[in-house]
């Protein structure tokens, strides 16, 4: 018997991968990539460095950069540092936030095949 390990990593995406071609369906995004959405176009609009508003903050560097790309589920404390930090409050943030997920998803709804009649939930009273 043979103990051969192989010489390459065993790879686990933190995502399922989409499926491409025409039978992709866009999927509804992540709340928290719309937020790291939006704190990464603000700092850019305002030339700012990560270090420079992680500093601001109080937030370090590799959390931040992991908020902004939607790998970390920040809570409200941390979310409202960045956002201040930024100049923005927290609720402009979030505004910002739901702006562009009722944007995104109203794409969504728009490429999804339409459902036929009688296909849905009927509620009566």
């Amino acid at each position: 018997m043979s103990n051969q390990v192989s010489d390459e990593a065993r790879v686990i995406p933190l995502r399922p991968a989409r499926p491409t071609g025409p039978e992709a369906v866009p999927r509804e995004p992540l709340w928290r990539d719309l937020v790291g959405d939006v704190l990464r176009r603000e700092r850019l609009a305002q030339q700012r460095t990560l270090k420079d508003v992680g500093d601001a903050a109080r937030i370090s560097l590799p959390y931040l950069s992991e908020v902004e790309r939607g790998r970390k589920e920040a809570s409200s404390e941390v979310l409202a540092a960045a956002a201040h930090a930024l100049g923005l409050g927290l609720g402009e943030l979030l505004s910002r936030a739901h702006g562009e997920l009722t944007r995104r998803t109203t794409a969504v709804r728009r490429t999804r095949a339409p459902q036929r009649p009688g296909s849905g939930l009927c509620l009566a009273a």
